[in-house]
């Protein structure tokens, strides 16, 4: 299978290179990106120069690139409202289309309007785009050829919550989930919050109340629970390069951590990705960073009637180019592990 990353100058877009060129199954065929375009991959990412050989960046038109008959599948690591640019004409084509933009994610053109201050670029594939977290979702999506991915911050969210909200063994109703991301998370660019005399020994939150996630982790929580969710979402910006930890609080609806514990393992039994640690051991964003996994725990406190469930990921992996990988392989038939381990 031939594969283009759209976008590959960012630091998903380069974990995608950095998987796909060791995919057993993938021919990495294209790398875009306007800026950096005539230039060779190796230069601009040279921990990779073993990998790409004489791959260079090229020029990404999104009409040109939907008529190349060599290309099978395309990753959009674009910014929203520009990868719906490339997604319509791909989708048009007949290409398949894994996107790890936020364009896709919402079912609501208004909430997406709202969260993202701007109307939905493309609303008419909506339809056509199901929202996949491999776990969780049922197999329909995989006769679809425009696919979201989730979010990394949601990610960590719905992983440990979805199943839990499902079995109704916490109520929907007062969710506080308090996130904290690596400085990987903002994205490849030059801003003084991220440099690293301002980040380097200090934590802070950020984009509250409204943070752009919570318009995507209310929605499928909502699906979940088939019942209104309102969360408090709390984004923290946290002193490391790469990885997230999420805590959630979670009222119980009358039930017991035994059941939280055989819910998860009957949602996950036989899911390479998801690692259930003992109630009263916590995850540790170390042990998932550089891997695909999410690993996840759970406490009971009964002077509050309060579930306590941590979980944390790569944001770069799970949370976004990894999860993207697993997508393609459990859509094209591969080991849902293929390229990731």
């Amino acid at each position: 299978m031939n594969a283009a990353i759209i976008g590959a100058s960012g630091y998903s877009g380069e974990e995608l290179v950095r998987l796909l060129s060791r995919h057993p199954n993938v021919q990495l065929a294209a790398v875009t990106s306007r800026s950096l375009a005539g230039q060779k991959v190796a230069d601009v990412m040279p921990a990779l120069r073993h990998a790409v050989g004489d791959l260079e960046f090229t020029s990404s038109d999104p009409v040109e690139l939907a008529q190349r008959d060599d290309l099978d599948v395309f990753f959009l690591a674009l910014p929203h409202g520009v990868a719906s640019e490339f997604a319509s004409p791909l989708y048009k084509a007949g290409k398949t289309v894994i996107d790890l933009s936020a364009d896709f994610r919402l079912n609501s053109t208004s909430t997406y309007e709202n969260y993202y201050g701007h109307p939905h670029p493309a609303p008419e594939l909506l339809k056509a785009a199901p929202y996949v977290i491999p776990e969780l979702a049922d197999d329909s999506w995989k006769e679809a050829t425009l696919i979201a991915c989730p979010g990394c911050y949601p990610t960590s969210v719905q992983v440990p919550l979805i199943p839990l909200l499902k079995a109704g063994l916490i109520k929907p109703s007062g969710i506080v989930i308090n996130s904290y991301s690596g400085v990987s998370g903002a994205g490849r660019k030059v801003a003084e919050d991220f440099i690293y005399c301002e980040r380097n020994e200090s934590m802070k939150a950020y984009g509250l109340p409204k943070h752009r996630h919570l318009s995507e982790i209310e929605e499928q929580l909502e699906k979940a629970a088939f019942a209104d969710c309102l969360v408090q979402f709390n984004p923290h910006l946290a002193p490391m390069a790469r990885g997230i930890s999420t805590t959630i609080v979670a009222k119980s609806n009358k039930a017991s951590i035994e059941s939280i514990y055989s819910t998860w393992q009957k949602t996950y039994k036989g899911k390479p990705f998801i690692s259930i640690l003992p109630s009263g051991t916590y995850p540790d964003t170390k042990h998932v960073t550089g891997s695909n996994r999410a690993d996840i725990s759970a406490v009971y406190d009964p002077r509050t009637d309060n579930f306590v469930i941590t979980s944390v990921i790569d944001n770069l992996l799970k949370g976004a180019s990894g999860q993207a990988v697993q997508i393609l392989n459990l859509k094209s038939g591969f080991e849902e592990t293929a390229g990731l381990i």
